[in-house]
């Protein structure tokens, strides 16, 4: 079994970093292996940004979010503004571990085009996993969690649970119930979304196990959410329905080639 934490924090707010080390204490002191924060809650989310902005991995906010998991004992999933060499940036997720060593980074590939993410922002073009406490996670980014594929994706590449910062409005938060559960369900293993709160953001940061349900669920305020992961509980969903190997990959592919 492993605990981990999700944070839901107030996004853009001048405290917000001291808020996250506090939680990052609390969430150590419960036995959470990792804990994670919404996506660029620090800032808060900026669809727009001239190019050039932002920072490296060894920059400011990431070295804080090192110092954070060094000084409470347990890996960070930080979300940073990743300069791209005088281009446009990239909205990355870094995992810091436990000693403050960079574990694993994740761009978000599906950028928000209504926000205008995409016209400001370079798109990731890879996954990642990594692994804590003997579970392997995968990281998606908000907007992603509509795209099924990359789900799968790390479905096959063994990933137990998929982590998912976020800045989700209130308007749409429908939406993100839907969704958390179902590429849970259809993956058969955890999917942990977490959220920021304040102004069009209200929370409700939202975890489903891999039969679907809800295993935890976040208020509207700042919170500290935990959530337990066993992996016996995906490997007895997959075995009750074994969707995997009765999966048609096969004639996926060929009935694509026909079109």
């Amino acid at each position: 079994m492993t605990k981990i934490a999700l944070a839901q924090v107030l996004g853009g707010a001048a405290r917000a970093l001291d808020t996250a080390g506090r939680m990052a204490g609390e969430a150590a002191l419960a036995g959470a292996s990792l804990i994670c924060f919404p996506e660029q809650f620090v800032a808060g989310w900026l669809p727009e940004i001239p190019p050039g902005s932002g920072e490296p991995l060894d920059g400011p906010l990431a070295t804080a979010f090192g110092r954070m998991a060094r000084e409470s004992g347990i890996a960070v999933a930080g979300s940073i503004i990743e300069a791209r060499g005088g281009g446009r940036p990239q909205n990355t997720v870094v995992i810091l571990d436990a000693n403050g060593e960079l574990l694993a980074t994740y761009a978000k590939i599906h950028l928000f085009s209504p926000g205008g993410e995409d016209r400001n922002y370079t798109p990731g073009d890879r996954v990642a996993t990594f692994t804590i406490d003997g579970m392997t996670f995968g990281l998606a980014i908000c907007y992603d969690l509509r795209f099924p594929e990359i789900f799968r994706i790390y479905a096959l590449a063994g990933a137990e649970c998929v982590l998912l910062p976020a800045a989700w409005p209130c308007r749409r938060l429908r939406h993100w119930e839907t969704l958390i559960p179902a590429r849970a369900l259809e993956n058969q293993y955890y999917v942990a979304g977490v959220n920021t709160v304040g102004g069009v953001y209200c929370g409700g940061s939202l975890a489903a196990g891999p039969d679907g349900d809800t295993i935890a669920r976040g208020g509207s305020g700042e919170e500290l959410l935990f959530v337990d992961l066993d992996p016996a509980a995906i490997h007895e969903a997959r075995m009750r329905l074994p969707t995997f190997s009765d999966h048609r990959s096969d004639l996926y592919h060929r009935l694509l080639s026909n079109l």
